[in-house]
């Protein structure tokens, strides 16, 4: 069974831009929304993890995603972090994105809970009653402490008809590549230092954080590949590595807006409990954006 993906190429994990005192900041956000369509993304994600989505309330999280919605104007798709640890949440958040007019869900996997294999597919299959969009599981194991397995994906994919995508952020190529051995699911690095790795293996793009910086850059390494022309997707992935890591050099999203605001990009500070990073960290940061020539 073949299912359309989502989006394919480079979607970005947008940052949700702060003032000063915290709150959202909806201008800078539509500034943001312009600057990547402009920039060749191929896809918003709107209030993922590098979205800050756990400390937003559901106000919040909901306008966000209306507002990126509302810039993006159908140009390009959006997808919704709607993904919760509670499933009658998450299914009401789900419904939410949707009459929002949302182009597609990310879920991550339930945090905190642990749930077992069994539950996933319960969770996944119950919330999809909620919604007839398009449904991307997201499984990133250190940040919510279970790891969905390759098997688990299968049967949703299988089972669940719109269950249409994998975001793969656990580091385990081997895993994604049992992932595409069992189902074809359109599989999305969640790692921008394996984007290559996962093209490689049949994926469909990249759910980004290194988009935020240089969404050109990522965009151009997804559609050298798909044009056939594997050595510059390699060239742009090496050269562009130690960015990618310097990103995560602390917490998500910590580094990605520091190193925004040292871009010039005025997004603010994150929201309690992450915090900002060290001056020997934040220094160091520097020294790779000079590198790039992405400051003075």
């Amino acid at each position: 069974m073949t299912k359309r993906p989502v989006f394919t190429g480079a979607g970005v994990a947008l940052v949700t831009p702060m003032h000063p005192d915290g709150q959202v900041n909806e201008a800078k956000l539509r500034e943001l929304v312009e600057f990547q369509i402009a920039e060749g993304t191929d896809a918003l994600i709107a209030v993922g993890t590098t979205g800050e989505a756990s400390t937003l309330n559901m106000q919040e999280h909901m306008r966000v995603v209306e507002v990126v919605i509302e810039q993006a104007n159908r140009r390009v798709p959006v997808i919704a972090g709607t993904g919760s640890n509670d499933t009658a949440h998450c299914m009401n958040s789900c419904r939410m994105a949707q009459k929002l007019g949302a182009d597609g869900l990310l879920l991550v996997t339930p945090y905190y809970n642990k749930t077992s294999q069994r539950g996933l597919i319960a969770h996944y299959t119950q919330v999809a009653t909620a919604t007839d969009l398009p449904m991307i599981l997201y499984n990133v194991p250190s940040r919510t402490g279970v790891n969905m397995l390759p098997e688990t994906v299968a049967t949703l994919y299988r089972t669940v008809d719109n269950v249409m995508g994998l975001k793969q952020a656990n580091g385990d190529l081997a895993s994604a590549a049992k992932v595409l051995s069992l189902c074809d699911i359109p599989l999305y690095s969640g790692n921008d230092n394996e984007i290559t790795a996962t093209l490689a293996i049949g994926g469909q793009g990249v759910i980004s954080v290194l988009s935020n910086v240089v969404p050109r850059v990522v965009h151009d390494l997804c559609a050298a590949w798909f044009r056939g022309d594997p050595a510059t997707c390699r060239q742009l992935q090496l050269h562009w590595l130690a960015l990618a890591n310097a990103l995560f050099s602390d917490v998500n999203p910590i580094p990605v807006k520091a190193a925004m605001n040292l871009m010039g990009m005025a997004v603010g500070d994150c929201r309690l409990p992450l915090y900002t990073m060290e001056d020997k960290a934040l220094e160091a940061l520097r020294e790779v954006l000079c590198r790039y020539q992405l400051i003075e």
